[in-house]
């Protein structure tokens, strides 16, 4: 019986050998077509994610201190609006004008957002819902009303500062905007259309994005939480309720909300608000030339390796350019340390230095390459439209 036993367990020990051999010479298996694949699951069901279900406490802590602003001028008219219509003219024939009339005037109103960002009263909206405006009101949405004073404004990055006198004041807390990531939870909070105070959600889509000939000075924070007409000076918010951007403009095709809204970042509102409270405007260096991007095919006319640097096309007279001796047709190709890629970001890196501070110009002119020292100037005040 034993010799049976020993005769039967040889060939199942030289099998486990052989098997022990195959794996491991062919771990994935004996037939190399069958892979392993690791799967991720999702936890089960009731185990906590990161990042709130709800954003109520966000809205309730910010949603106060965010007011609808309404504006009024009156504009001169020169008679009864219907016949200044072509078709209503023609209908009704020529009007004789009395030319001893005084000119009519009529009211313009017209409707936006704003943010109350100190206890003393200061308002952050944009420059285009209240510029050229004879009366500004700001409703709060507690209920309470009151005429803004107007304290500053700066066209070129349409930001405008409202001084409002209430007592007990809801204040938003600014967020640090330079902070934000592509894929954050944000809100925008205004009054669209005049419904009323309005939340909308989505995320931060870009950041950084300019060259959208809408402001001078660009440096928008682009979401698709929706923006539609009145959002505009409203607050954008982060998932806890701090400010990260003032909610400026639309790229709609249509009028309305389309998925891809602009706002200003709240790092940039700030020192615009510094700025003004200040010095009573925004303090911004000044070259004084105009440039021309730099194009593969005016850099091969060049005879340049590459497109970077800009073209000055003209020159202001008696600008810091034209005192320091730059000419029409100079090439820029650096700006002190810094390579210059496009005009927008060689127009920032001037904006931001201090006037009377010196800035070295490396410039390419007959093929050859020079650096020009310049003294740079304050850059005069865009006059406000409206």
């Amino acid at each position: 019986m034993r010799k049976f036993t020993t005769i039967l367990l040889w060939p199942v020990a030289a099998g486990v050998i052989v098997a022990v051999v195959m794996l491991s010479l062919f771990p994935e298996g004996i037939n190399p077509h069958v892979k392993t694949v690791e799967l991720y699951r999702t936890p089960a069901a009731g185990v906590s994610q990161s990042g709130p279900v709800s954003y109520a406490d966000a809205v309730r802590q910010a949603a106060p201190a965010v007011v609808n602003i309404y504006t009024r001028r009156e504009v001169e008219s020169d008679g009864n609006q219907l016949l200044e219509d072509p078709y209503f003219r023609d209908y009704f024939g020529q009007q004789p004008n009395d030319p001893n009339s005084a000119p009519k005037s009529r009211s313009q109103t017209s409707l936006g957002s704003g943010v109350i960002i100190s206890p003393q009263g200061y308002v952050l909206t944009n420059n285009h819902v209240i510029a050229g405006a004879d009366v500004i009101l700001v409703a709060l949405r507690d209920g309470r009303e009151t005429q803004a004073e107007v304290i500053g404004s700066d066209p070129e990055t349409d930001i405008a500062v409202l001084r409002i006198n209430l007592p007990d004041l809801p204040i938003i807390t600014l967020g640090a905007s330079d902070q934000l990531q592509i894929g954050d939870v944000v809100l925008a909070i205004g009054n669209p259309f005049g419904v009323g105070q309005t939340v909308t959600q989505g995320i931060v889509s870009a950041t950084g994005r300019n060259r959208l000939g809408i402001n001078t000075y660009e440096n928008f924070i682009q979401t698709d939480a929706a923006i539609n007409p009145g959002n505009s000076g409203g607050a954008l918010i982060d998932a806890v309720g701090n400010m990260i951007g003032l909610n400026t403009a639309i790229f709609s095709r249509s009028g309305g909300s389309q998925g891809i809204g602009f706002a200003i970042p709240s790092d940039l509102a700030r020192n615009v608000l510094e700025n003004i409270l200040t010095n009573g405007r925004v303090i911004r260096g000044w070259l004084g030339i105009e440039a021309q991007e730099m194009t593969p095919v005016l850099a091969e006319s060049f005879g340049l390796k590459d497109n970077r640097g800009l073209i000055i096309a003209g020159i202001f007279r008696n600008s810091p350019a034209h005192q320091a001796g730059l000419q029409p047709g100079d090439i820029l190709i650096r700006i002190d340390d810094v390579a210059v890629d496009n005009s927008r970001t060689a127009m920032n890196q001037i904006a931001r230095t201090m006037p009377g501070q010196k800035m070295q110009m490396t410039i390419l002119r007959n093929s050859q390459v020079s650096t020009i020292e310049v003294i740079i100037g304050d850059r005069p005040r865009q006059q406000p439209q409206g």
